[in-house]
Parts: C-alpha cells; structure tokens; sequence
C-alpha cells in the first residue's frame, strides 16, 4: 500500500512540473533561424583602405537565441544605396561555433541571459578607379549574415565613405632636434592649379602625428597646407624633454560639402624617431649693467640685466673678476662665480667689495636639466 502511495505522489510531483512549465496558446511554428540584420555597422577609412566594423548577431528574426551562424555577404556599391546584394564583395566564413550550455529541464526556470555580441571586422579595398575628385562621389558598405542554410534576413544598416582621391605620403621626411623643439622637413607635392580648379570643394594638407615610444599616446602635432611643390617644414616646440617620440606624416583630402564637411587621410609616411634628449642651453644673457653704491654706507655693487624668457629657465649664475686700480686689464684674477643657488630674478647685489678695485661681471643663464649658457658680454664698475 505505501509502494502504490508512493506512486502517486510521484506522479502527482511530476504532472505539477509540467503545468509549471506549460504555455499558454497555440503552438509556434518552427523557427527559420535566420539571424536578425545588424544594426550598428560602421566604416572608417584610410588611404585605399576602408575597415568595417559590427556586431555579430545573437537573435534570430523571431527573438530566439542564434544557435548557428553561416557566412557574411559584404557588399559594397557606388551607388548611394543597396537593396540587395548582388555580387558581394567578400564572403566571409562563418564564426567559430561557441561551446554550447547545458539546457534546464524547464526552460521558464531559466535565467534569461543574452551572449555579448562577438565584434567582427573586414577591410576593403578601394581600385583606383573607385577614387576620384568628385566631392559627392561616396561609396556605400552594408553586410548580410546568413544562416547555416545560406539564407538571410535582409541588409545591416548601410554605412557612408567618401570616395575622394587621397595623396601619397612625402617620401623624404626628415627631424632635426634643436633647442626650440623639433623640426621636420620634406618635399611638398603640392596643390595643383589643376586640381583647385576642377575641385574647388577638395583641399589637401599635410597632418603631423607624434606617438610617445614609451606609452603608445597618438597625438596630432599640428597641420600644414600643401601650398606650392618644394620644400616643407614644421617645427613641433610642444614636445616634452627626455622622452622619444616617432613621427610621421599624412597627406589629408577635405571634402567640403554644403551641409558638412569630410576628411579623409591618405597612407602614412614611415616612422621617424626623434629621441628628445636636452643638451640645449638658454639663451644668453644681455644688457648687464653695473652700479655702484656706497656714499655713508657699506658698499655694494647692483647688476641688473634683460630675463632671458627661456620656458625652461631655472636661473642665473653671477661670475666676478677684479683688477687693482681703475685700469681693468691691469693684474685681472680668476673669476669667481659668486652665488651658491641660482639666482631666481634678473638682478643681483655684490656686497663683497672694497675700495680701489675694479670689478668685471658677467651672467649666465641655466635650464632645469642643467644646461647652461655662455656669459654674457662683460660690465665693469670701480669702487672709489
């Protein structure tokens, strides 16, 4: 009797986890499984090449979980848009399948937990007879990701590139490093009188980029106009001391258009290295003058001379030489640099004096690494 209860009660258990289970209304019919169209397609390009980017889908058209994915059609056409494919571009393979999980039972007691879109990537590139200097010539991308069947649900959102022909890169750069920064220099192409007046709304310049060696940071040094073929330069001042820097060159087409404007870099130019070590000093001192000081009190001597605007500017050093007499290049001894700290403003006061000398001055200028500058030229002051 407890055997046949005991059956009972497991039939019961087990008829309640179906009706826990059950949907409600009619059945659904079978899925197609075709994945659903992306919608965040994007493109970028640079020189003949334009990469495109999306996410792989995780939904079917009917909002089930994608179980298989086939091959993507990228398609790509001159025309502004794309109904269908045709002839696609490329065909990339399908994706590597993604280990599958261990299902429930019941699939209402699961947890509803979405895949993190796979990101995907192609890169095209453009014929030469793509390119060309009409202003409103585009070309426009779009994929379809098929099933395992060969069929798709439709386009991804269609994506925009300027077909404008780039300028190769200067085939000569060249960097310098002086005490102002560093200085580039190439042979510019130039803008063609052809070219300004066939395409009056595509303008080029040349774009400098610096990458710090240490820390992989890109940043745009400054842009140049093409102006007339010859020689070129740029000097870069905002680069910081005692790091090393690769440098490089792109020839940019800007597309102005009535209601935007685009830019589009050509190829770059190879790297450049600059290792920016400072062995420069400031600039030289001038305008030192000397007065003196001494009617009813201690003597003394003031020097006042122009400040040197160095940015890296961290002080003067003072040197002093003396001679018996009023006649200076008579008995001159060894210069003596008087301050033990640098000197913080233009202008310094020598108390250590005595009568019946003279005393010649000179100042110096030095930077925070150290560097310093020749003296400046000399001025001489007796003391009566």
């Amino acid at each position: 009797m407890n055997a046949h209860l005991g059956k009972i009660i497991a039939l019961v258990a087990f008829l309640l986890l179906l009706a826990g289970c059950a949907q409600m209304g009619p059945p659904l019919p079978p899925s197609l499984e075709l994945p659903k169209p992306p919608t965040d397609l994007r493109a970028s390009r640079k020189g003949n090449r334009v990469t495109l980017n999306w996410s792989e889908p995780t939904l079917t058209t009917d909002r089930q979980s994608v179980r298989y994915i086939g091959p993507t059609l990228v398609c790509r056409s001159s025309e502004s848009e794309i109904t269908e494919c045709g002839n696609p571009v490329a065909t990339l393979p399908p994706p590597p399948a993604a280990p599958q999980k261990s299902v429930s039972a019941c699939p209402a007691a699961q947890k509803s937990s979405s895949p993190r879109p796979a990101p995907q990537t192609y890169t095209d590139t453009l014929s030469s007879t793509m390119q060309q200097q009409d202003p409103a010539a585009e070309v426009t991308y779009a994929v379809e990701v098929l099933n395992r069947n060969a069929r798709g649900a439709g386009l991804s959102n269609r994506v925009h590139v300027p077909a404008v022909l780039t300028l190769p890169p200067p085939s000569d750069l060249a960097a310098e490093l002086t005490g102002d920064g560093v200085v580039l220099t190439w042979t510019s192409a130039g803008e063609s009188q052809d070219l300004r007046a066939n395409s009056p709304s595509i303008q080029h310049r040349y774009r400098i980029y610096r990458r710090d060696e240490a820390s992989g940071k890109d940043e745009m040094a400054g842009e140049v106009p093409l102006n007339e073929p010859g020689a070129a330069h740029f000097l870069d001042s905002s680069l910081e001391w005692e790091k090393t820097y690769l440098y490089r060159i792109t020839a940019v087409s800007i597309v102005k258009r009535p209601d935007s404007e685009m830019q589009v870099e050509g190829d770059n130019t190879p790297p450049v290295r600059v290792v920016a070590h400072d062995v420069f000093p400031p600039s030289v001192p001038a305008g030192l003058q000397a007065a003196y000081s001494g009617e009813g009190q201690k003597p003394f001597i003031d020097l006042i001379w122009a400040p040197v605007t160095s940015a890296d500017l961290a002080g003067y050093n003072v040197y002093r030489s003396e001679a018996n007499g009023a006649e200076v290049k008579t008995e001159v001894k060894t210069t003596i640099k008087l301050n033990s700290d640098l000197v913080k403003s233009p202008s310094y006061r020598d108390s250590a004096v005595a009568s019946g000398k003279t005393y010649t001055y000179s100042v110096s200028a030095v930077d925070v690494r150290g560097n310093e500058s020749q003296r400046s030229e000399a001025a001489s002051e007796p003391v009566p």
